[in-house]
């Protein structure tokens, strides 16, 4: 009877308290934060604004990379100076724009190095 009682009284609790107009982010205009919780796993990354200046990191990157020789989402060309369009980028020991770690699976995505044309393919 106890049972019972704890059962029915959790339902009319939490019944219909969470629904999905319930649940408010800091920031609403951001994709990811407007996005259900199911999807945002695979929301993919939008490669064409990766470029400036990066730092190559071994811990709490912005993104994982792998690099491969073919189907790259982004070719990337490594410069000096100027790294002012998708793909172009200056590797940096500090101030980065973005931190990347090389890994060898599951990326975020996935970059060819080229010495010309960068960018997404």
């Amino acid at each position: 009877m106890r049972q019972l009682i704890l059962v029915v009284v959790l339902v009319a609790w939490f019944g219909g308290s969470v629904t999905p107009t319930d649940i408010s982010f800091a920031d609403e205009s951001s994709t990811i934060a407007t996005a259900p919780l199911a999807t945002r796993a695979r929301l993919k990354v939008d490669v064409s604004k990766i470029y400036g200046r990066i730092m190559y990191v071994d811990s709490f990157p912005d993104y994982k990379v792998q690099i491969v020789n073919s189907f790259p989402n982004l070719k990337v060309q490594v410069v000096k100076s100027f790294p002012d369009k998708p793909g172009k980028w200056k590797i940096v020991n500090s101030f980065p724009d973005y931190k990347i770690q090389i890994v060898n699976s599951f990326p975020d995505f996935t970059v060819q190095y080229v010495k010309s044309f960068p960018g997404v393919p």
